[in-house]
This record gives structure tokens, sequence and C-alpha cells, in this order.
């Protein structure tokens, strides 16, 4: 696979900063694996927490001129940027499944396409949002809340970006991006196109490194006023608490244990397989994925046949072929964590129904993880509660609709949930009922302007349209703004 990073590794080793390339404060660099090759295929800049004061410096000198532009210049660079990622959509794909093993066709049907929906959706909403209503003789103001702090996962890597950065830039505030240091290419990618966008000097800003140096830096930051992170539950806290000095605004997408229910009277054929899909996405590799198809007891083997012919039937292989579905796992260190998941699903009694321990045959390189799937778990199990973070499905079977809401709720989680049902309002009264930030009723097409977070240990606050807009603004209230004079009391 032929790349810029694979032709010329310098391009890697610099930072973003201040409108343009510059080197690091240190020599000191990190690999990036191929997954598929296990083999080093680029050197990333180690940055430190002088690098990010010199971010962040640049992007609260850029602030007061960016958020007072025009809501209409805005967006004009925002579509470019959209721009340019169809036009460099091949080079993204192509770096997408290098750095992170995704299958070609699902960089290039999904990570890709979808990342550059953030954009235009943070375009085209610049166009009717109102940054001012009018209460009475009471203007509330939206404002943009400064400067943001940007940290972004391996799994999703620019899909995760666009997400945070589109939004942010739209409401005014200038940023610093701190991709994961596992997947950080394609962020690499989109600097240079941001750049070439023409967006301001020190609007946008990138330092690579690793959590404990660069994120840890950026969420104690006393300049940066907002921080937001996707990643695991210990990363998110860990932020949090370095956050808390400074009383910064924290949003975090954390991690998921989503359900999947199928009501007794789903076209079981048609849902199943869809169910197994979706599970297994992005190798299972979604903090939302629905991992646990929760199922009618009398139904159980028909489902168990269904979800074994559909997982046994994925290609699972290079993510340079065409035929390929499910590449390999995107880092060593989540490869160990699924096998050591399976691993205590057997030990837990749970049934396996396919797949298992070890490398997909054929493959003795690379973290290519066997799609599996494990049936009659109970709740209580490992594989249950814990967030696997692969092509693991479990089956729990149920004996009533109240059973299954219940199971659907029993977990420390409430990312995403799925139900399945041909009686629509029996669907939405079970959706209801599911401590979740966003409910699928059956496999609907996914809609970037739906608001995206988590209830429970899945986080705080929400990304995507509109609500994701709103989560780089302040609320200012301007009394008397209409003429009133008399003095109200207020605290």
């Amino acid at each position: 696979m032929t790349t810029q990073f694979s032709n010329n590794p310098q391009t890697s080793r610099q930072l973003y900063i201040n409108g343009g390339w510059s080197a690091p404060s240190n020599a000191a660099t990190l690999p990036v694996i191929n997954p598929a090759t296990e083999e080093i295929v680029a050197e990333i800049a180690q940055g430190t927490s002088a690098d990010v004061d010199r971010a962040v410096a640049a992007a609260r000198a850029a602030f007061a001129g960016w958020s007072t532009t025009s809501a209409q210049s805005r967006a004009l660079v925002l579509g470019k940027i959209h721009e340019l990622m169809l036009e460099r959509k091949e080079v993204l794909a192509q770096t997408l499944s290098l750095e992170m093993g995704a299958s070609i066709n699902s960089a290039r049907a999904m990570q890709v396409p979808l990342a550059a929906e953030h954009v235009r959706v943070a375009r085209d909403l610049l166009s009717t949002y109102r940054f001012q209503t009018v209460q009475g003789g009471t203007a509330i103001e939206r404002e943009p809340i400064g400067v943001c702090g940007l940290i972004t996962p391996w799994n999703w890597p620019l899909y995760q970006i666009t997400a945070k950065v589109a939004p942010a830039i739209a409401a005014g505030c200038t940023v610093v991006l701190k991709p994961s240091e596992l997947s950080p290419l394609s962020a690499l990618l989109f600097a240079q196109l941001v750049h070439d966008a023409g967006l301001p000097p020190g609007v946008f800003n990138l330092v690579n490194g690793s959590g404990h140096e660069v994120g840890a830096a950026m969420a104690a930051h006393p300049d940066i006023d907002m921080i937001s992170i996707t990643g695991s539950n210990r990363a998110g806290a860990l932020v949090a608490q370095a956050a808390a000095h400074t009383v910064k605004r924290v949003t975090q997408e954390l991690g998921g244990k989503s359900p999947n229910i199928l009501l007794p009277d789903a076209d079981f054929a048609k849902a199943v397989p869809l169910g197994v899909m979706s599970a297994f996405r992005n190798v299972g590799q979604s903090c939302s994925a629905p991992t646990r198809m929760i199922v009618p007891k009398d139904r159980l083997a028909q489902v168990e046949a269904l979800a074994a012919a559909t997982a046994n039937a994925i290609i699972v292989g290079d993510p340079r072929s065409e035929d390929t579905v499910l590449g390999p796992i995107a880092n060593e260190a989540q490869f160990n964590r699924v096998q050591t998941m399976i691993e205590a699903g057997l030990k837990e009694g749970a049934k396996l129904v396919c797949g298992g321990l070890g490398r997909v045959q054929g493959y003795e390189k690379g973290f290519y993880a066997r799609p599996t799937v494990f049936s009659d778990v109970d709740s209580a199990m490992r594989i249950a509660q814990e967030e696997i973070f692969g092509p693991v499905l479990c089956i729990i079977p149920y004996e009533t609709v109240d059973e299954a809401v219940a199971i659907a709720n029993d977990t420390v989680y409430g990312l995403g949930a799925h139900v399945q049902s041909q009686n629509l309002d029996l669907a939405r009264a079970v959706a209801s009922r599911i401590r979740a930030g966003q409910v699928h009723v059956n496999h609907p097409a996914w809609d970037p302007m739906a608001p995206f977070g988590g209830y429970k240990r899945s986080g705080n606050g929400r990304e995507y349209g509109v609500y994701g807009l709103e989560e780089y603004l302040e609320t200012k209230a301007i009394i008397g703004f209409c003429g009133a004079s008399e003095s109200t009391p207020h605290t």
C-alpha cells in the first residue's frame, strides 16, 4: 500500500501550529504500526507540554478574530474543507486502511464519507442557526466558548475528528487537536487539507503525542476553555479530573455495551443477520456497536443458526482486498483484549456458537480476530458487562418483554440501543424505556443530525447536528436589550 507516509516518513514528524508545519520541541517519535502486517509504516512527532503551550497560545491569539467572523464566512471555509475531503477521499481511505486496518471498502463507504458529512452538516447549520434570540426585553446570545481541546480515538479516526472540529469551527471557536497516537496519519492529512482550505492561522492546531503527556497537558491547561474527548472510560475520567482544577467544560463520549432487542414479532430472518453485521461493523470497534442481542428464549436455536451462518460467511483478511469485509483489529493491545474476553466467555460457560480464540486461519501476521458468537449468555458474565471492542456478539435469552428491557438496562453504559419489531408502536414503547442516548428502531439509515451521546458512564454531552454545535457555545442573557429600564433582581 502506497501513501505519502510510506514514501516520505518525514511528513509525519511535524506538528501543525499557527497555520504551518513546525518541528516539535524534542526529537522523540512514536511508531505507527500497520495492523495487517505488524510493520512500522511511519513515525510521528512525540509532542510535549511545551508544544501544547505553543498550540494553545496560537489558538488563543486567533480566537478574538475568528469568533467575530460572520457565520457566512465560517460556512465558506467549512464548504471548502468539505470539498477538499471529497476530492482527496481516496488517499484518505487508503491512509485509514493503512493505519488502523479498515477494509478499503469500508474506508471508502463509511470512514471517509461519513466524516465528510459532519463538515457538511456544520456548514449547512450556519445558514439556519439563530445565534441570537429575543425573549421579551432580553436577548439570548449564543457565543463561542473559546479555545477547545479535542482528543480523538483510534477506531474512527477521521470521523471523530470532523465530529468535533467542524462544529467547533462553525461555532467560532479555535481548536487544538490531539488525535490518537495509534492512528494519527489521517489527522495529518486533515491538517494539510484544513490549511489548503484557507483557515486562518491559529484557528486549527494539531499536536501529536501520547495521552499521558499531550492529553494531560491539554486537559489541565488554564487557557483551554473546553475539552471534548472520545475514548475509554479510564481516559475520560482522567481528563475530567485534570480539567476540574480550571473548571472548564468537559464533554465525554466514552464506552458502550449496546443492546439489540428482538421482540417476538420481529422478522428474524432479516433482523438477525443485520444485527450481526451491525455488531461487527468496523471489526466491532465501535462504542455504540449492538453487541448484546437480546432474543426470545423460544427462538434461541433459530437465532443461533442465523447468527452463525452470517458470521461464518464474513470474509476477514487483507484490508487492501476488494473482497475483504473485515480487516484486522486496529492494534496489538486491542487484539489481546479481544482474546482475553473470548477466553473469559469460555471460562464462564457461555455457549460458543462460532469463532473463538486465535487468529483467522491463514494469517500468522496481523491482528486478525475470528468473528465470534456466544449464546446462552447471562447478564452477570464479563462478556455481557464489559466493552470488548472486537467482533464478539453475545446472544442473551429473555422470556418477557419486561425482562428484555431490564436486561438492556443492566449495564453501567447507556450509549446506543436497537429495537426490532414489525409493530412500530410496540417498538417505540420499548425504545422509550431503554436508558440510552440513541435508540435505533429496525436498523434505520444513519442520521447525521441525530444527537449522539450517552447516559450513565457512557459520557456527558452530545455530538452531531444542532446539539453538537451547541456544545461549543456559551449562553449570555442581555437584559434590557429592547429598552427596559427598571431594575430587576438577579443572583
